[in-house]
C-alpha cells in the first residue's frame, strides 16, 4: 500500500480543509435562504411579502427615487447588491402601503432604507447619506 508523504500530503489535506470550509459556507448561506423562505403564522414567508410589497408599490416609484435607491447601494459588493436592492424596495413599499402613501419619496427611501439595514451596516449608511448631503437629525430615532 502506498502512503502519502511530503509535498503531495500537505497539498491533500489543505485541498481538504478548503473544500470543507467551502461547504460550510455555502450550505450557511442556503440555510439562511430556507429559513427565509419557511412559511411564518400568517402563511407567507418573509420573501413572499417582500415580494407582495415591491410589486403593490412598483407604481409609486418616480426615476429620482429609484436613482436615489440605486446610489443608495452602491457601497454594497456587486454579489449581494441585487438582493440589498429588492430588501430595501420591500421595506420602502411596506412603509408605503401602511401609510396609504401616493408616491414614494425621497423621506420613505430614506426610512425605507435605514430599517431595512441591519444594525451593523449603520455606520456605512449614516456615511452614505453624509455624502448625498442629506439631513440626518429627522431619522435619528430609526437609528
Amino acid at each position: 500500500m502506498y502512503q502519502l508523504e511530503g509535498w503531495f500530503l500537505w497539498f491533500i489535506l489543505f485541498w481538504i480543509i478548503i473544500f470543507a470550509g467551502s461547504m460550510a459556507i455555502g450550505g450557511f448561506f442556503m440555510f439562511r435562504k430556507f429559513l427565509k423562505k419557511m412559511p411564518k403564522v400568517d402563511g407567507k414567508s418573509d420573501m413572499d411579502w417582500e415580494e407582495h410589497f415591491v410589486n403593490n408599490t412598483k407604481h409609486l416609484w418616480g426615476q429620482t427615487e429609484k436613482n436615489l435607491l440605486e446610489d443608495l447601494v452602491s457601497p454594497v459588493p456587486e454579489l449581494f447588491r441585487d438582493v440589498a436592492r429588492h430588501k430595501i424596495a420591500g421595506k420602502i413599499g411596506e412603509l408605503a402601503l401602511k401609510e396609504h402613501a401616493e408616491t414614494i419619496d425621497q423621506d420613505l427611501v430614506i426610512r425605507g432604507y435605514i430599517l431595512a439595514t441591519p444594525k451593523r451596516d449603520h455606520k456605512f449608511l449614516r456615511k452614505k447619506l453624509t455624502e448625498n448631503q442629506i439631513n440626518l437629525s429627522p431619522y435619528e430615532h430609526l437609528f
